[in-house]
């Protein structure tokens, strides 16, 4: 289950106990509903996997504390598919602790959604308005952010006015009229040279208070380079998928199990055994949550990091993709075996998931590099 899917799961879980009349919230016009529930790792004295504060948004609309709407939800919680546990810490706090599953149905997802993987209708007919100065590096932070919000089902109108150079150089972000006015540090130079794909990933990856580094720094095929080793790690899960052909076996997740899907607290590394999977599930499993953070939970208007966090959020996916990519072909006289078709898998539904973030960005993810 995914943060995006939990979120949905919490949700249905409150209008499950409004509708048996355990929890006296009025639901005309549905206002005092909230129509997201955030859900993110557990903080200190927590429990589980993922926690939510979905109680304390309710308690005021019902009426209740917010310890007794979390009583109210816990048993309402606990009996949906997916989810183990459900424990009530601090004020209200609903700690949830998913069913230990394999990452295979993950896996077969990604796989069936392909470069798709994570849209959703959350934005479904809600219309952006964004205003940006006539300035490259507007322009691209104001295309990266409308393809995000498209992939979750809404639309972004851009609007222009005067040029960068007359914008106060610390305000990047402010809203006027309601439209959110996107003015993010310039950048020093023309970054054309660079070429479009390096260009657009050094104004995109710094946030949009920072000011952007042009420098062939992002042109260079070093691992210094974060920009190379997202297109690399993705060149490489397509080279691995080529040679498994070569040698007569194809991606099959369901043939044998993958790491246990990770608790939000697990310890993991980079090795070539389990946990390796485990951080690479981890990763594909939060994908989701990262697009659909686009428009935070009752926000009105798009937030403009979001472009620089899918960077590092493909950064950090390359660097558990790179590591694993030994493990996935047989080593000498070794023959294919389930075990090397789900990693193949895996391997597989990580490149999906670089190369889709990529098209968000408006980067190009050659198959060869």
């Amino acid at each position: 289950m995914t943060p995006v899917e939990l979120s949905r799961t919490v949700l249905h879980a409150v209008r499950c106990a409004v509708d048996a009349g355990d929890l006296a919230v009025d639901l005309h016009g549905l206002s005092d509903l909230p129509r997201r529930v955030s859900v993110a790792p557990p903080g200190p004295g927590g429990h589980g996997d993922y926690a939510t504060n979905v109680a304390l948004q309710l308690a005021r609309p019902a009426g209740q504390p917010p310890l007794r709407v979390a009583e109210v939800l816990r048993p309402h919680l606990a009996h949906a598919p997916g989810i183990r546990d459900v424990q009530i810490t601090g004020p209200g706090f609903l700690n949830i602790r998913l069913d230990r599953g394999t990452g295979s149905g993950l896996v077969q997802r990604v796989l069936a959604e392909g470069l798709r993987y994570g849209y959703s209708d959350l934005l479904a007919g809600r219309v952006f308005a964004l205003r940006v100065p006539y300035d490259v590096r507007a322009e691209v932070l104001a295309d990266s952010l409308s393809r995000i919000v498209a992939s979750q089902g809404g639309r972004v109108e851009v609007q222009h006015e005067e040029s960068a150079a007359s914008s106060p150089p610390s305000r990047p972000l402010s809203v006027a009229d309601g439209t959110l006015v996107l003015r993010p540090l310039p950048a020093p130079e023309d970054p054309a040279p660079l070429g479009p794909d390096a260009a657009r990933w050094a104004l995109l990856h710094p946030a949009p208070h920072d000011r952007p580094r042009i420098s062939a720094d992002h042109l260079v095929q070093r691992e210094s380079n974060p920009l190379f080793r997202v297109r690399y790690a993705h060149a490489r899960t397509r080279a691995v998928h080529r040679n498994a052909a070569d040698l007569g076996f194809e991606a099959r997740p369901a043939d044998a199990d993958l790491a246990p899907l990770p608790t939000a607290d697990a310890d993991v590394d980079l090795d070539t055994s389990g946990p390796a999977q485990t951080t690479l599930l981890r990763l594909l499993a939060d994908h989701p949550r990262l697009l659909s953070s686009v428009v935070p939970a009752d926000a009105t208007r798009p937030d403009p990091g979001t472009p620089s966090r899918l960077t590092r959020h493909l950064v950090t996916l390359a660097d558990a993709v790179i590591p694993f990519l030994p493990t996935v072909l047989p080593r000498g006289a070794e023959k294919p075996s389930a075990a090397h078709r789900a990693r193949l898998a895996l391997a597989d539904a990580a490149g999906a998931v670089l190369a889709g973030g990529l098209s968000l960005l408006g980067i190009d993810a050659p198959d060869h590099l």
